[in-house]
């Protein structure tokens, strides 16, 4: 449950900082809470079409992707941001050309986040770690041997 959270606070900080960059995408619903809420509102609706649609989008594109060498992906991931501004009321994406931008902006965002947060939660979970019981050897992913 916890790591569901932090991927939605992953997710909701980069499309924040991505509607603050990119021109043509944007929250505006006539008061800061309710800009706070269309942005939750449309990280949630994103997080759930990338875990539900896009898998099935892209094995159904795969074709097309082997063709483009993958760059038919990035167009993939532009529809689903303009899907979610057509689901999430005051969320606008206003060109292609914007929801292609922000795709890639929102992909390196989230990237450099998770792997924030995921070498800070392997930290964290490499200090916890319990004793292995007697008897019982730990084996240690990292270590070659």
């Amino acid at each position: 449950m916890q790591g569901l959270i932090v991927r939605f606070a992953v997710i909701f900080v980069a499309l924040a900082l991505t509607t603050a960059v990119v021109g043509g995408i944007d929250v505006e619903t006539g008061s800061a809470v309710m800009d706070f809420f269309s942005l939750m509102a449309a990280a949630l609706v994103l997080a759930i079409l990338n875990a539900v649609v896009r898998p099935i989008l892209i094995l159904l594109t795969l074709p097309i992707t082997f063709v483009t060498l993958g760059l038919s992906v990035l167009v993939l991931n532009g529809f689903l941001l303009w899907l979610t501004a057509a689901v999430v009321e005051g969320f606008h994406v206003r060109t292609f050309w914007a929801a292609l931008f922000g795709t890639i902006l929102l992909a390196l965002i989230s990237g450099l986040l998770n792997a924030i947060v995921r070498d800070r939660w392997e930290r964290r979970s490499q200090r916890t770690r319990k004793p292995a019981p007697e008897g019982w050897e730990r084996i240690d992913p990292d270590d070659p041997a």
